[in-house]
């Protein structure tokens, strides 16, 4: 990767079409490599989720007409929400397989065309519209149920086993839950009060986050994602191309993706897909994926890892750019990508290890800067423009490995330093389809 745009994401873009939105981003990418002409673009991969929102077919087709691109080749990239990562990688093979020289990764989204319980319609259809959607095919319902499985089945069980009162149990082990995951809001929104781009940073502490409107219980309004306008832009291309065009490319180390059924219930018991570093016995006893874990994202990361050589990302990572739909979600990915074991998901949040060491969050971060996760904000603080979404990770990757956050953001505050090796992860459904990349600095 040699460069990268990004409009900034915001509620609505009403001066932009979808279209201006894709040149703004092509633009900034652009200008980082002077000595690249429109000509010298090979091919595009262009990702945007769904058709309604733009009310416009082959909306790819009218970014591509619009960027000069024409008469090269071009393919449009779904994928639920890992719409953007899906492209990413799209990208990545065609440079890979010798197909292209360089190729142009460019995904938008313009939600703010419809009203909001529209929009969440039309979420919805990335469900199974057969089952799922008509039981209420409200996301927010879905993550809710996973985590309060979740919490069963790894905090009460581990924390509050002494309790002989179910339901008493089970009462402490959310609220001593839900107070863990209003931490990881937190720790995305004031990330983000130092990112220019994300549409929500805000100086927000655990009460304020709890005494947010609830959604679908226990996930209050401040714990969710939300509907964006916006766009980005990732420019791949060989190692040798990369020679010509800048002094600190990106590698693109590793790749991975993984699927899952659409249905919950449809998904089978089987053995836990291990790590490197973990054993059978570490999960003797899990039922697994249950609709506690994500089996897609476990996949997409060790096929990654396998690629990258790496055997514990825990330790071998420097951060992650990851798909927070929910503090809850995340969580639970941080056991699927390995950077703790299953069930050791909320004593990450409480050591402090996903932090950043030089920022206020209010609370005691013990390990602060072990593995940031999320340093630009996350999906909860950036928002989260389908289409746009995994590449704007991707360019905030790439942005850390070349050490030039304080340049594009206006402030060093969330430069990791040193930082050599970091992963981006797109995820879809309620974890139907997971992609993880691996990139590397110099």
């Amino acid at each position: 990767m040699v460069s990268g745009g990004v409009t900034k994401f915001a509620k609505a873009h009403p001066e932009m079409d979808f279209r201006l939105m894709c040149k703004n981003a092509f633009d900034r990418a652009r200008a980082e490599v002077p000595n690249l002409r429109l000509d010298g673009i090979d091919g595009t991969r262009i990702s945007y989720f769904s058709d309604h929102f733009t009310r416009q077919l082959k909306a790819a087709s009218m970014v591509q007409d619009y960027l000069g691109l024409n008469p090269r080749g071009s393919v449009r990239i779904e994928w639920g929400g890992a719409t953007g990562g899906e492209c990413f990688q799209a990208a990545y093979e065609a440079v890979a397989s010798g197909r292209m020289d360089t190729c142009l990764a460019i995904g938008f989204e313009t939600m703010s065309r419809v009203a909001t319980w529209k929009g969440n319609e039309f979420i919805a259809l990335a469900s199974d519209t057969n089952f799922d959607f008509p039981l209420g095919g409200f996301y927010t319902g879905y993550y809710a149920l996973m985590v309060m499985r979740h919490l069963f089945e790894y905090v009460r069980r581990a924390k509050f086993s002494h309790i002989s009162d179910e339901r008493e149990a089970q009462r402490k082990a959310i609220e001593y839950g839900t107070r863990v995951m209003a931490k990881v809001s937190v720790k995305n929104h004031r990330n983000a009060l130092y990112n220019p781009y994300a549409q929500y940073p805000k100086n927000i502490d655990v009460a304020g986050v709890l005494g947010s409107d609830m959604v679908s219980y226990p996930l209050t309004r401040e714990q969710i994602c939300t509907m964006s306008d916006g766009a980005a832009a990732a420019i791949l291309c060989t190692e040798e191309r990369a020679k010509e065009l800048t002094d600190h490319p990106i590698l693109i180390k590793g790749v991975g993706c993984g699927t899952d059924t659409m249905r919950l219930a449809d998904r089978p018991f089987g053995k836990v897909l291990l790590m490197p570093h973990e054993k059978p016995s570490d999960y003797a006893h899990l039922e697994y994926p249950g609709v506690h874990s994500f089996r897609a994202g476990r996949s997409a990361g060790l096929e990654a890892y396998r690629h990258a050589g790496i055997e514990n990302p825990g330790k071998d990572l420097d951060f992650i750019e990851l798909h927070d739909a929910y503090s809850s979600s995340e969580i639970q990915t941080y056991e699927d990508l390995g950077l703790c074991k299953y069930g050791e998901g909320y004593d990450f949040v409480e050591r402090g290890d996903a932090f950043l060491p030089n920022i206020d969050y209010g609370f005691p971060v013990p390990r602060a800067g072990t593995i940031p996760v999320n340093p630009s904000g996350g999906l909860i603080a950036c928002g989260h423009p389908v289409g746009a979404t995994g590449l704007m990770q991707a360019v905030f990757a790439f942005w850390q490995l070349q050490g030039t956050i304080g340049k594009h953001f206006g402030s060093d505050r969330l430069q990791i330093p040193k930082a050599k090796r970091g992963a981006i992860h797109s995820h879809a459904g309620t974890g139907s389809s997971v992609t993880v990349t691996i990139m590397e600095g110099k």
